[in-house]
């Protein structure tokens, strides 16, 4: 959530301030701004509420020069999405964006009360704006005075700082949230991530937790949590893999499901090669007592539909856990325990206090992350990448389905270290995932089907679907793609839950999806679904054409799904429950890219 940038260039960085923020849209913002300091030294800033259109609008008719900048999208926390809650945030001769939350503000609110400062806004980032200059006022340097602020604060951010009469300084830290400094010739970026930097540069460093930095043109210098001076490794980065065109689809998620079955096929070729797992070495589950699985939203259900596979396929026990749940809860581990955390960002706050939290007290942590370099990958023991690319939309598609493969891949390790799986068994499975890709291009040709439904669900004020084993947590992914894209109100059950509550909101203008391929459990879901039925229920059946034509009478619609997968079918059958919220967004003209209230990489609590 919420993006940063800053130069320190050789041109006039206003535009280029606003064609990096427009590369950070897809991390969720109400409200954007930039702070320039020009050439003679001024410190000034413009801001705007709503999508970038309105700042660049706003440039035009009133614009700032200057060759050093910061901007922010902001997603509102603390105070609601007004220009006086926009960033950068500004007291006197400073300017700060923030990502985070300070969560000692109003503390330091109230100390600056008492001596006369009063705030502008809202939020908690003018407090260290004000506390800045406040250091300044007293004597200090712009270095010291941000230093002297930064050994105030509690919580996670990460900020940069302009000053007045500096335009060859900035300023940055990081505590919880990412940050990563960019390097050019004779200028210097930083960004919330390497997408914002790419236009500029493919030299990265990446500041590490506690980290606070010294920006001029000549370079940088880092100093650690104790103040001490320290290098960090500068990694290249790929620019093609950062490219954010929709490569023609209308909107990204219309792309990033359409690329599925290359991504898919990308990650089982990195892990399984000659019909073997290839994993690094001392990697095994044999005296692994249970596994803890964490993640938030879409990764969470992603662990869900792994803890069937490593129960199914190694006999291996699994505690599954939302992770601010598991964080507070603070749960006993075994310490011949594993934990797996999951994440698209490896910077979703409550996950990784979660694996801080888990962190000796099991015997391993693993990470599967979609960016290599992020601080869940760095902090766990070992990180294994999904390989899904850059994912532009908020809503997640390709990366949980890159998820699904690789806890698919660890499941399977599992259970032949675990001797519950012979090497035939293995094999067999094997040759199940690596069917999966080709399935989920066939897959792909339920799009024109969808599309018709959209009309449907469109109508909609709830939406119900229902999943047996496996294929739960896809009825649970379903629901929440629709909630999240169309904001159509819509819930998830386990079908053997229905008679248990849900059944009651069942009438004729409840469209219930059921999804269940023709498996062991298929004929206990169509019974189930004979209950919604019986209720003037609408049923849209998701099936291979099996079901359908064993269960297909009498049901609103269905959707004819490939045959094939094995155990793995819950990679397929996420595609139809993809495009369905999809369509449904697009028939009622909602934001289809960035859903409103909603950000891509959660750093905050």
């Amino acid at each position: 959530m919420c993006g940063i940038i800053g130069i320190l260039g050789n041109n006039q960085v206003a535009p280029q301030l606003v064609e990096a923020l427009k590369r950070l849209e897809y991390r969720g913002y109400d409200s954007a701004g930039i702070a320039t300091v020009d050439d003679a030294g001024t410190l000034d800033r413009r801001r705007a509420v709503g999508k970038l259109v309105n700042l660049s609008d706003r440039l035009v008719s009133d614009p700032l020069s200057g060759r050093a900048g910061i901007g922010h999208t902001r997603w509102a926390t603390h105070g609601a999405a007004t220009e006086i809650n926009a960033h950068p945030h500004r007291r006197g001769p400073v300017a700060v964006v923030h990502n985070g939350i300070i969560e000692n503000f109003r503390e330091l609110r109230d100390e600056l009360a008492a001596q006369g400062l009063a705030p502008e806004s809202d939020t908690d980032t003018e407090t260290v704006a004000m506390l800045t200059a406040r250091h300044l006022a007293q004597g200090l340097t712009p270095t010291e005075a941000a230093r002297a602020t930064l050994a105030r604060l509690k919580g996670a951010f990460a900020l940069a700082f302009l000053f007045d009469d500096q335009p060859d300084l900035m300023i940055a830290a990081r505590r919880g949230s990412p940050l990563a400094i960019g390097h050019g010739q004779g200028e210097m970026f930083l960004g919330s991530d390497a997408i914002a930097l790419a236009p500029f540069t493919d030299r990265v460093t990446y500041l590490e937790d506690g980290d606070h930095a010294i920006l001029t043109r000549a370079g940088v210098e880092i100093f650690d949590a104790d103040g001490r001076p320290v290098s960090r490794e500068t990694a290249r980065i790929d620019v093609g893999a950062t490219a954010i065109d929709k490569g023609g689809y209308r909107h990204f998620m219309a792309k990033e499901i359409a690329q599925q079955p290359a991504v898919l096929g990308d990650v089982l070729n990195h892990y399984i090669k000659d019909d073997r797992i290839v994993l690094p070495e001392g990697l095994d589950f044999a005296q692994v007592d249970r596994l803890t699985l964490v993640g938030c939203g879409t990764a969470y259900l992603a662990a869900h539909v792994a803890k069937y596979w490593f129960e199914k396929l190694a006999r291996l026990p699994c505690d599954l856990d939302v992770a601010s749940e598991f964080r507070y809860r603070e749960p006993p581990l075994s310490p011949e325990s594993w934990g797996i955390f999951v994440s698209q960002s490896g910077e979703t706050a409550d996950t990784l206090a979660a694996l801080h939290y888990a962190r000796g007290k099991v015997a391993r942590t693993l990470g599967v992350v979609n960016v290599g370099t992020s601080a869940i990958a760095r902090d766990t023991d070992l990180a294994l990448p999904t390989l899904a690319g850059v994912e532009v939309c908020v809503a997640s598609s390709k990366a949980f389905t890159c998820q699904l493969a690789v806890l698919a891949v660890l499941a399977l390790k599992a259970g032949h270290d675990r001797g519950c799986l012979s090497d035939a068994e293995l094999a067999a499975h094997l040759a199940d995932l690596r069917r999966v890709p080709a399935l989920v291009n066939q897959a792909l040709a339920t799009a024109d089907e969808c599309e018709a439904l959209a009309g449907w669900l469109s109508d909609a004020s709830d939406v119900l679907f229902l999943g047996r084993g496996a294929l739960y947590p896809v009825a649970l992914e379903g629901a929440l793609k629709l909630k999240e894209l169309s904001y159509i109100h819509a819930e998830g059950y386990a079908s053997g839950e229905l008679k248990h509550g849900p059944i009651a909101l069942i009438d004729q203008n409840m469209p219930v999806v059921v999804v269940a391929p023709r498996d062991a459990l298929f004929e206990k879901t169509v019974s189930n679904m004979q209950e919604v039925m019986a209720r003037h229920g609408q049923v849209l059946l998701i099936s291979d054409a099996a079901g359908l034509a064993e269960a297909g009478h009498g049901i609103r619609a269905g959707l004819t799904m490939p045959e094939g997968g094995g155990v793995f079918q819950p990679i397929v059958y996420a595609v139809p429950m993809q495009y369905l919220a999809y369509y449904t967004a697009v028939a009622k003209g909602t934001d289809v890219d960035q859903p409103r209230n909603l950000a891509k990489s959660v750093t905050v609590e």
